[in-house]
């Protein structure tokens, strides 16, 4: 109740600012020939076997910032925070710690493109709280490193139990999987167009269970996989009267190295998340920026494998979604917020979805 009321509070931060912008100047708003389009990781969670299976699973100053969003090491799409939002591109030399806060719930069955009878599922809710520390170094104009490290706080109710039919909750808090991050972005002297490229590595726990193993791999908090990271970013101005700028990225997720144990193998399944937005650079209120932004996510995940894969047939999916979102620069100091709607989903076999997405990013620059 308290992170559903968190989220509450995140879109009213989204939403309001961009009223007061629309009333402040009509250039605030896109021009009637673009569409307010908006990314983090309504990751299905796929039905498994009896026992369960869900996934949980997302001024040029402040445009510096991390080049991706955490990929919080669950198998079930989370992708979505993986890239970036526009505020969180490098620029110049400085250097960036930051927190940021995603909340997912997903309590409805979905199976191809639409909503299916939760019956049809053992696994009946999964909510996520991630909590990711994260830094960022620019060495120089040219080259920088970047190192994320999620710890998720999951509720899991699914059918298992004693009798293999109870409806059975399991709670627990872990670590996620490490990313590390090169990023090189002298392609162009205003450092338009980066690449990133890197590692997710195993540090997440993978053997949280119950007494009667009602967990299955692909509901864990980490993935046990090591992932091979590859994402590149571009953003340009779209119309300087306007004060209107554009940014673009996309982040291939590869995993290549596998972790087994009691259960068997696992591999989760290759994804490529991209996300795209207009954001609005003219709002200044005294030593307060305020930036709205209009964005668009897409992922496409394969299915996972491997023998102790829960229901390979149902996993992997394709989805879009928008997201509005806000920015707060007072520097050194940033707040970003942003709320992501699914608008389209096609999912592989019965796999748990949520309505929505939160995210919050508190930002210092040094």
């Amino acid at each position: 109740m308290r992170s559903f009321k968190l989220c509450m509070v995140i879109v009213t931060l989204v939403i309001s600012p961009i009223f007061i912008a629309s009333a402040r100047s009509q250039t605030v708003l896109l021009p009637p020939s673009m569409t307010r389009i908006n990314p983090d990781e309504l990751k299905p969670a796929t039905a498994s076997s009896p026992t369960s299976d869900v996934l949980s699973l997302s001024g040029d100053e402040k445009l510096a910032s991390l080049a991706t969003d955490p990929i919080y090491a669950c198998a079930c799409g989370c992708g979505v925070f993986d890239v970036a939002t526009s505020t969180m591109f490098p620029e110049g030399t400085t250097g960036m710690v930051w927190i940021e806060y995603d909340f997912q719930d997903q309590v409805t069955n979905w199976n191809g493109h639409t909503s299916v009878p939760a019956s049809y599922n053992p696994d009946k809710k999964i909510e996520t709280n991630w909590y990711t520390p994260g830094f960022q170094y620019m060495f120089n104009r040219n080259w920088g490193i970047q190192a994320e490290l999620p710890i998720g706080n999951r509720f899991f109710e699914t059918t298992g139990g004693a009798t293999g039919h109870d409806i059975v909750h399991s709670t627990w808090t872990a670590m996620g999987d490490l990313r590390v991050e090169g990023i090189y972005d002298g392609f162009f002297d205003d450092q338009s167009l980066g690449i990133e490229f890197g590692l997710k590595l195993p540090t997440g726990n993978f053997t949280h269970n119950n007494a009667y193993g009602d967990v299955d791999r692909d509901s864990e908090i980490g993935t046990g996989s090591t992932d091979l990271l590859l994402g590149a970013f571009y953003r340009h101005t779209l119309l300087s009267s306007a004060h209107l700028d554009w940014y673009s990225q996309a982040l291939f997720d590869l995993p290549f190295l596998y972790s087994s144990d009691s259960s068997g193998s696992y591999r989760p399944g290759a994804e490529l998340d991209a996300a795209g937005g207009i954001y609005y650079t003219g709002l200044h209120f005294g030593r307060v920026t305020v930036t709205p932004i209009a964005q668009m996510l897409v992922s496409v995940r394969r299915q996972d494998s491997g023998s102790a894969a829960a229901d390979p047939v149902g996993s992997g999916y394709q989805r879009v979604l928008l997201s509005p979102g806000i920015e707060f620069d007072i520097h050194p100091v940033s707040i970003y917020a942003d709320v992501e709607l699914p608008v389209y989903q096609n999912t592989n076999g019965d796999q748990l979805i949520g309505s929505f997405l939160c995210k919050m990013i508190v930002s210092y620059r040094f």
